[in-house]
């Protein structure tokens, strides 16, 4: 079982970061048959391409091969196998390599590591994921996502307190105005805003990260298609050279919230090839 762990994480992370899922794929070709701008269907073509050149050829989507998070949820009487942990972990180094993953492992203590003064490992697995965000799910067994999250997104992503004064509204006017002032500055366009809303920064975090983990461009709620349109009204289009599609779709998670006038919002413009995600679903049977 501890191989077989280790194999499936090793193969989830190469499957998320060489692949596009089927609703991202579905978008991309809706995209393409909307736009009316001649160079942001060139643009659209060329995404398109490379999506089914990296799946094609087991090679990563992008150059920022991006850092491993890893979410996983657990049925409510499922055990977890010996080792489990260091399995995942073991699977990440190997998927890594496999890939190959950019290096992008900084040396040395830790204030050599925030000034990169000692360089970099040259090793694709040396670059860690976080610590692993555990949850709960309401059946059994045991799920694992592995999310490869670039740069840009996080260079433009953000956290912050916003009183909301009763009013949904007032919260996804922040989405909207903090989108449209950085996607241009993003330019891996089109994108997809993942969103999450909860009582801290921790919260609000990891709720954005399961919008990721879970999102559907097939399926959209009211609040996600309010933001994709008015994203899209901003004709910013792919890459930044203008356009009708800067967004392909969005997602949204909203956790418990607390007594108080204000709510804890993440905000992340996944990129033009994100969420790049993939699953391990491990049923009860198999575990015992």
């Amino acid at each position: 079982m501890e191989t077989d762990i280790s194999n499936m994480v090793k193969s989830a992370l190469i499957e998320a970061s060489t692949s596009f899922r089927n609703d991202q794929m579905a978008a991309y070709r809706h995209a393409l048959q909307k736009e009316e701008n001649e160079r942001a269907r060139w643009v659209l073509e060329i995404m398109i391409e490379n999506a089914r050149l990296a799946q094609q050829h087991k090679v990563p989507l992008c150059d920022d091969t991006g850092i491993p998070h890893i979410l996983v949820e657990v049925g409510p009487n499922t055990a977890l196998p010996p080792n489990f942990l260091e399995e995942i972990k073991s699977g990440v180094r190997e998927g890594l390599l496999k890939l190959p993953g950019r290096p992008m492992a900084v040396r040395g203590d830790a204030t050599q590591r925030i000034e990169q003064s000692e360089g970099l490992y040259t090793h694709p697995g040396k670059l860690v994921p976080p610590g692993f965000l555990m949850d709960n799910m309401d059946f059994e067994g045991i799920k694992i996502h592995v999310l490869m999250l670039g740069g840009g997104p996080e260079i433009r992503a953000l956290t912050k307190s916003v009183f909301h004064k009763r009013d949904h509204r007032k919260l996804f006017k922040e989405v909207i105005t903090w989108m449209r002032s950085e996607i241009p500055k993003l330019g891996c366009t089109p994108v997809i805003p993942a969103v999450g809303i909860g009582r801290t920064h921790f919260e609000a975090s990891s709720l954005m990260l399961k919008a990721m983990a879970y999102g559907n461009l097939n399926k959209q709620s009211k609040i996600e298609e309010k933001i994709t349109e008015s994203l899209n009204n901003s004709k910013i289009g792919p890459l930044g050279i203008g356009g009708s599609v800067t967004a392909l779709g969005s997602f949204v998670n909203i956790g418990p919230q607390r007594a108080s006038g204000v709510r804890i919002l993440c905000v992340r413009p996944c990129c033009c090839v994100e969420p790049r995600r993939s699953s391990v679903f491990l049923p009860s049977e198999i575990l015992e």
